[in-house]
């Protein structure tokens, strides 16, 4: 049976700050530029969640969808949409709010809810030029 991998895209709105509490103001300032604003900023994230699996004999799917759909929302969308990750998101709250540690933390939720297709790629985008990618490595 070929393995398959499919992708569902979701999105949703969040606000963070990029900011290391052990650095001082000013080296903050320094690493983060414009991301470590204090009153934070925003973006208008996309969520690529990509699962691999054997094809089902009985139903075509790697993985439906729609369930696949439901899942992200509920675990991740519903958690952080229109958040401020730095205050909002508990799973957030002892990382540096970086994309990177965003899709780490979103990895570590919906790789054992996927059953039974396996995670096999997150992409969060944070603007139309600019995302992370993460194959769970």
């Amino acid at each position: 049976m070929p393995r398959v991998t499919v992708t569902r895209r979701l999105r949703f709105n969040a606000a963070h700050r990029v900011h290391n509490p052990a650095l001082s103001d000013a080296e903050n300032a320094k690493l983060f530029g414009k991301c470590n604003n204090p009153n934070w900023h925003g973006h208008n994230y996309t969520l690529d969640v990509s699962v691999e699996g054997d094809i089902d004999e009985k139903t075509g799917y790697v993985c439906d969808l729609s369930k696949l759909k439901t899942i992200v929302e509920k675990e991740i969308v519903d958690v952080v949409d229109h958040k401020n990750f730095n205050l909002d998101v508990p799973f957030m709250r002892e990382v540096i709010q970086t994309s990177e540690n965003i899709v780490t933390a979103f990895w570590k939720i919906l790789a054992p809810k996927v059953k039974p297709g396996k995670l096999a790629r997150l992409v969060l985008w944070e603007t139309e030029n600019n995302y992370v990618e993460y194959t769970g490595r």
